[in-house]
């Protein structure tokens, strides 16, 4: 048996790159996900890369000279993830997730997680996860330095997942 709603429809929406974020020393690529008719609203990722920058500055968002990326996933109409990843350890990625729920939140504001078994990416930000996976194991596997480093954040997804 699943866990599946039997009224559930899956549909496919698409990965867009945009340009990256640098918040202090940490450079973190940038995947919009929607879906093909409804794409994340400009203001909304200007809202959402404001949200980033305060939270570093004032400490709520706590990146050291990470590298990783970002996924703004439009979840439905008006709710919204943020999720801020990076690569630690060597070979760990580490998660930061922000939300906005609706109008009436004015800002992103980090996720409540209860609980001890508790959600991470779901099927669609799986997609840019992988790709990420992928290019920071060709990082890994290379000599590490500034052209690694460059050719790392350039090697980005774009298309339907």
């Amino acid at each position: 048996m699943s866990t599946v709603s039997a009224d559930y429809r899956h549909v496919a929406k698409l990965i867009r790159p945009a340009p990256a974020i640098t918040l202090g020393e940490a450079v973190l690529k940038w995947y919009d996900i929607a879906p093909a008719d409804g794409q994340v609203p400009s203001e909304l990722q200007v809202l959402a890369r404001g949200s980033l920058h305060a939270g570093f500055e004032s400490g709520s968002l706590e990146l050291a000279g990470d590298l990783g990326f970002v996924i703004l996933h439009r979840c439905g109409e008006s709710f919204y993830f943020l999720l801020v990843s990076t690569w630690r350890n060597d070979n760990e990625l580490w998660e930061t997730a922000w939300a906005k729920n609706g109008e009436g939140e004015v800002a992103f504001r980090p996720w409540p997680l209860e609980g001890t078994h508790r959600p991470t990416f779901c099927v669609w930000e799986l997609g840019a996860v992988w790709h990420e996976q992928q290019a920071w194991s060709r990082f890994l596997r290379s000599a590490r330095g500034a052209p690694a480093r460059e050719a790392y954040l350039r090697d980005s997804f774009e298309g339907e997942i």
